[in-house]
């Protein structure tokens, strides 16, 4: 007993040591959205950029009430995106800007003209906002329309140009399956809460059970918010979820032995489905993209899961097996720290 409670007291101090855990919630990297459109001689480009992040690297104050100076981050952009239309490069003149929350972050919305002398027959982008400058973990997600075809693609540091036209199938499914990888394992809410169904886990048919029921709940929610048939605050989302990890780090503490039961690992997986679809809203897939798109993310995911799964069940199986039983308090004590994080979590989500 006295054990455990050291244990719980290094836990919690360990915890308040860490950075506000709101950033490690899903991802600590900044993000961007482009949306590109030609039509005839226009070329239309509504790019979503981190307002925190654009001022660091602009080494200027971004505010959401004076949002920012027009031409300065004109000159930014088209000294960092560079367009070209047939091989001939074009600049992009600011038309409107405007500041939209997403997932509780403020971001700055730029929609840019550029005007070719003709409809091109080839675009090329080359991607390089905060990449240099402030960030080089920045991913720009990017969609594509042109000549009534719609491509998407993942813009980073390792891949920083697109030539419209040219990401095939393969490549397409390949980026959207890194995605889905990308986004559980820097989604650290998500990681908690399948640690702590793993900790109610009593057999290989039991995490079979468990991890199917959160996968078909979350494939569900997932799609549903994709294809925007049901949409939820983000706000809501996000809170739900720390209670989802509070709810389950609680019954792990009081009740070790307990065995978690399938049903709950689907009432909350159809909240941490809600919660993957932010990235494939904003990108707005269309049609003919989704189905692939959100099958590859969707499987990106999964590896994930599976991943953390084989990496923390043979651990928890091999202290099971030990004489002096270390278990009885590695799984409160550990517990004990995760509902930290989902306390913290809720708080600055909710409040």
């Amino acid at each position: 007993m006295k054990k455990l409670f050291l244990l719980i007291l290094f836990m919690i101090s360990i915890t308040s040591l860490i950075k506000s855990p709101s950033a490690y919630a899903h991802t600590n990297n900044s993000e961007g959205y482009s949306h590109i459109e030609v039509n005839g001689n226009n070329l239309d480009y509504e790019l979503k950029l981190d307002l925190t992040e654009l001022g660091h690297s602009m080494k200027k104050e971004m505010y959401e009430q004076q949002l920012f100076d027009t031409k300065a981050v004109q000159d930014y952009i088209n000294s960092h995106i560079n367009l070209y239309a047939d091989s001939v490069k074009v600049d992009g003149a600011i038309e409107t800007s405007d500041v939209e929350t997403i997932d509780g972050r403020q971001f700055a919305v730029i929609d840019l003209n550029y005007e070719l002398k003709e409809k091109p027959e080839k675009l090329v982008l080359d991607y390089n906002v905060f990449l240099d400058d402030s960030d080089p973990s920045h991913a720009n997600y990017a969609t594509i329309k042109l000549d009534g075809k719609q491509q998407e693609a993942v813009l980073s540091y390792e891949s920083r140009e697109l030539e419209i036209g040219e990401v095939t199938f393969v490549q397409s499914t390949k980026q959207f399956l890194l995605l889905g990888l990308e986004h559980i394992f820097t989604g650290y809410d998500h990681i908690l809460f399948v640690i702590s169904l793993l900790f109610g886990a009593k057999s290989i048919r039991n995490i079979f059970s468990l991890v199917t029921a959160f996968t078909i709940a979350h494939s569900i929610t997932l799609a549903l918010a994709t294809l925007d048939i049901v949409q939820l605050p983000s706000r809501l989302v996000e809170s739900a979820i720390a209670l989802s990890i509070i709810y389950v780090a609680l019954i792990n503490i009081f009740n070790p032995n307990s065995k978690h039961q399938s049903w709950l690992a689907f009432v909350f997986g159809l909240i941490h489905g809600f919660g993957f679809a932010g990235i494939l809203s904003e990108m707005r897939l269309d049609g003919s993209h989704l189905a692939t798109s959100l099958l590859s993310f969707n499987i990106g995911i999964e590896i994930g899961q599976l991943i953390i799964v084989s990496v923390v069940f043979p651990i928890l199986l091999w202290l099971k097996k030990l004489t002096f039983k270390p278990i009885k308090w590695v799984i409160p004590g550990f517990s004990v720290a995760i509902l930290a994080f989902g306390l913290v979590w809720f708080i600055e989500r909710a409040f």
